[in-house]
């Protein structure tokens, strides 16, 4: 069975013979003086039966697709076929009638045909089927098999069909075989098996390998991309086992960018996995897109992505992680130096303006908070004596006291878990985007209120309007300070991510670039 193909178009083969298939339109002109149309073999995807010279059988379950292509074609679109198909490794055989030893005539002029002893032009013919192998863990593979030369009457024999003088006596078999084939394939006999998904999908998959390799476009899914993406995924596995992905890559960076918003949608949900379809296909819009991903929430997926991609992606994941803690680590320091001036032009201190210093200390104790991992928390060992509780608890208590107060003032709750030391990443971007672009979510009102009553002394409504004055200003001094974090150098949208987008991707940083 062979796969059902579009209508053929002219297809024009480069090389040292041109062969030139026409439309069938034009193809349609033959026709016998005993009438009804004469039959002519078909010569186009995917079967060019006068010209093709690779036979590729693709069997799965009870369906076999074969195609009959040619090895000029192959060769150019896939390593596999280059070498398997090469003087040293082919397995083209000799000619049925013992004529001339082609493969050493081959070798010595290069060409893939040669000539018999009576003088016939013979070509050299590949075969290919696909080997399941013996456990299911193998990866079906084509593997080449012996095939006679055929000659270019289109014969396995070297001779041209003989001459008849007259027509060939009735065959009723023979009318009966053609009048089978207008009939549905329900009414040939009993049905084949079903096809599993397993199988079908791979027939499709090799069948979209060879259809790009002749520039039809591949079929696959246009409106749904959680079912594109599955398609891309394997079809670009399988040109990666036959070195074609310079070939299909291009195919599938055009089908997957159609989706535009929806693509970019996607990569922000699976970075991992896109990183990957975007490596294999040569994507910089893809790779690109996933790779700010995965460095802004990294170390998140890193276990996977090291088991699915090269040391030479790592290395970039892990340089461009390096870069933005640097970015970070400046963006913070800058943060925690931020002061104060009082009317003289003295920083403000505890001496010389002592709510001006409660400002600057509430700003500096909200941005630790937030962009400190939490600390371990330590079970103190409760030791108790006749006279009481060990002072070590107390000074346990006393502290868990205060980090209670303080809290209260960090309306972005920090983030939680065993931190590795760039795993803080994972909620800076939403503690960064509230200082540079919504001042008014955090230290509010309220808080400030809320902050002054615990000094009671120093409390009225006079003290508040300046308190809230002055840490305006420090809100607009870090709002300039961590601008370089808020730029997105992503495609799609990226503000509402929890992690930092900020990360510039050069050519220098494609890994097929170097």
């Amino acid at each position: 069975m062979v796969s059902q193909v579009e209508p053929s178009h002219a297809l024009v083969l480069r090389g040292p013979s041109s062969v030139v298939s026409r439309s069938s339109r034009h193809r349609r002109h033959g026709r016998s003086h005993a009438g009804g149309a004469s039959f002519i073999p078909q010569n186009e995807f995917p079967v060019f039966s006068h010209t093709g010279d690779v036979e590729i059988l693709v069997k799965a379950g009870s369906q076999t697709n074969r195609y009959l292509l040619h090895r000029l074609i192959l060769t150019q679109c896939s390593g596999f076929f280059e070498a398997s198909t090469s003087q040293e490794w082919s397995r083209a055989g000799p000619s049925r009638d013992g004529g001339a030893d082609t493969s050493r005539i081959g070798e010595d002029s290069g060409n893939e045909s040669a000539r018999s002893r009576d003088g016939r032009e013979v070509k050299k013919r590949w075969r290919y089927e696909l080997d399941s192998g013996t456990s299911q863990d193998d990866i079906p593979m084509l593997v080449q098999k012996e095939n006679n030369q055929v000659s270019l009457f289109g014969s396995t024999d070297t001779h041209p069909p003989p001459v008849r003088n007259k027509p060939p006596s009735s065959n009723p078999s023979f009318f009966r075989s053609v009048a089978n084939l207008s009939l549905p394939p329900s009414s040939q006999g009993p049905s084949a098996p079903q096809l599993s998904q397993e199988e079908q999908d791979l027939l499709n998959d090799y069948d979209n390998l060879f259809r790009i390799f002749y520039n039809y476009p591949p079929a696959l899914d246009p409106i749904d991309i959680a079912t594109a993406y599955l398609q891309c995924k394997s079809l670009l596995a399988l040109a990666d086992l036959y070195d074609a992905l310079a070939v299909v890559g291009p195919r599938i960076d055009h089908h997957l960018l159609q989706f535009q918003s929806r693509l970019w949608k996607q990569i922000a949900k699976y970075p991992s996995s896109y990183l990957k379809i975007g490596y294999l296909s040569q994507s910089k819009s893809i790779f690109q897109e996933a790779l700010i991903h995965v460095v802004g929430a990294w170390p998140m997926g890193e276990r996977h992505i090291r088991h699915q991609l090269p040391e030479s992606v790592i290395e970039i994941i892990e340089d461009k992680v390096e870069d933005l803690a640097d970015l970070v680590g400046k963006i913070e320091g800058r943060l925690f130096r931020l002061n104060l001036l009082n009317s003289r032009g003295e920083r403000v201190t505890p001496q010389n303006s002592y709510l001006d210093w409660l400002v600057v200390s509430l700003f500096r104790q909200w941005v630790a908070e937030n962009t400190s991992p939490p600390p371990v928390p330590q079970v103190p060992q409760m030791q108790q004596s006749r006279n009481g509780h060990h002072s070590r608890n107390n000074t346990a208590t006393t502290t868990h006291h205060t980090n209670q107060t303080m809290q209260q003032f960090s309306p972005i709750p920090p983030s939680s878990g065993v931190s590795s030391p760039l795993s803080t990443n994972t909620n800076l971007g939403r503690v960064y985007r509230t200082l540079g672009t919504a001042p008014s979510n955090y230290l509010n009102h309220d808080d400030c209120k809320r902050f002054l009553k615990l000094s009671p002394e120093i409390y009225s409504r006079e003290s508040l309007k300046k308190f809230e004055k002055r840490l305006e200003e420090m809100k607009s001094m870090a709002r300039e300070i961590v601008r370089p974090l808020m730029r997105s150098s992503l495609s799609g949208e990226g503000s509402n991510s929890n992690y930092l987008v900020c990360t510039r991707v050069d050519d220098r940083d494609f890994p097929w670039s170097g």
